[in-house]
């Protein structure tokens, strides 16, 4: 029997951690959990976490979708448009997947998912 996971941690890299740290604190108002000076990590959920890291290397957004799941799609859309969000993409049924959702960029370039899956099968909780 494998060992536990009890949490997950995804990590991102920006040039500007003052500007990422303001879009996921204060438009996406994710509660800042442990700020590590050069890293913030963020609870996008109960047991999820986003951590947004500094760096002085080159980073490349390409192939990053960072996706939050919401049975609230619309109403996020709305609630980011008031915030003076740029939407990529508004909310669309995806029939291949199944799923309802929504794109936006972070201020760095990386692409923002806000979805909710309307497959049965999907475990809510």
């Amino acid at each position: 029997m494998r060992p536990t996971i009890d949490q997950q941690v995804t990590f991102l890299y920006t040039n500007d951690l003052e500007k990422s740290a303001d879009f996921y604190r204060n438009i996406l108002q994710l509660p800042l959990v442990l700020d590590q000076g050069a890293c913030r990590i963020y609870r996008t959920c109960q047991t999820g976490f986003l951590g947004i890291c500094h760096t002085d290397e080159p980073i490349s957004t390409a192939n990053v979708i960072v996706t939050l799941v919401s049975a609230e799609v619309d109403e996020w859309h709305t609630y980011l448009v008031t915030m003076g969000v740029s939407i990529e993409k508004p909310p669309t049924f995806y029939e291949k997947f199944n799923i309802y959702h929504l794109f936006l960029r972070d201020p760095i370039g990386y692409l923002i998912e806000i979805q909710t899956f309307r497959d049965p099968k999907w475990p809510i909780t």
